[in-house]
């Protein structure tokens, strides 16, 4: 199996977003997901079982599946737009990324779906894409924005910089190219 990369740039980003809406016929639930997921680094399980009850105004409350420890995130402008056009868009939807088809009607988007989704755009950008590049991104971003490391693994729940620094990509050859970059 090939390990998920973060995109390294918010153009890329927004590619993907495009590419997510056009594969999907108009319909932007994959590229919603995509934006939220970047928004607020999530995991794909925490994100999926989002319902619009769990945003009370700016703040998201959120009891996260594989810690079991609740979080309250404050949603930014982007996170805050997907929710409000959704709810406009879905107003008899519980779950914030609902499916629409009658099979699974009053259920969330499945994880396999999502990966397929992404999957396809990645390939056709040759990219390794999943449900983890999400977070990917969003902690390469902020990393690439001169965030801690420390601020990163802490925001992304991991145990150490060192997790943080290998999930979001940052490889031997990064830190090998400082040596040459700052001389005195």
């Amino acid at each position: 199996m090939n390990t998920v990369e973060a995109v390294k740039t918010q153009g890329e980003a927004e590619v993907i977003s495009r590419k997510l809406t056009a594969n999907a016929k108009g319909n932007t639930l994959y590229a919603d997901i995509w934006r939220f997921g970047i928004n607020t680094a999530l995991r794909i399980s925490d994100l999926l079982s989002l319902t619009f009850e769990d945003v009370q105004g700016d703040k998201l409350t959120i009891r996260e599946g594989k810690t079991g420890k609740t979080r309250e995130i404050d949603l930014n402008s982007g996170a805050k737009g997907i929710v409000e056009r959704r709810k406009a868009a879905h107003p008899a939807h519980q779950y914030l990324f609902e499916v629409e088809s009658n099979r699974a009607k009053g259920k969330p988007v499945s994880r396999v779906a999502v990966a397929n989704a992404f999957k396809a755009v990645g390939d056709e950008m040759s990219l390794h894409l999943g449900t983890h590049s999400m977070r990917k991104t969003r902690g390469w971003m902020m990393h690439n924005g001169g965030e801690p490391i420390e601020k990163i693994c802490k925001m992304l729940n991991h145990s150490s910089p060192a997790v943080t620094m290998a999930y979001i990509g940052i490889t031997q050859a990064d830190i090998a190219s400082t040596y040459h970059k700052y001389v005195f």
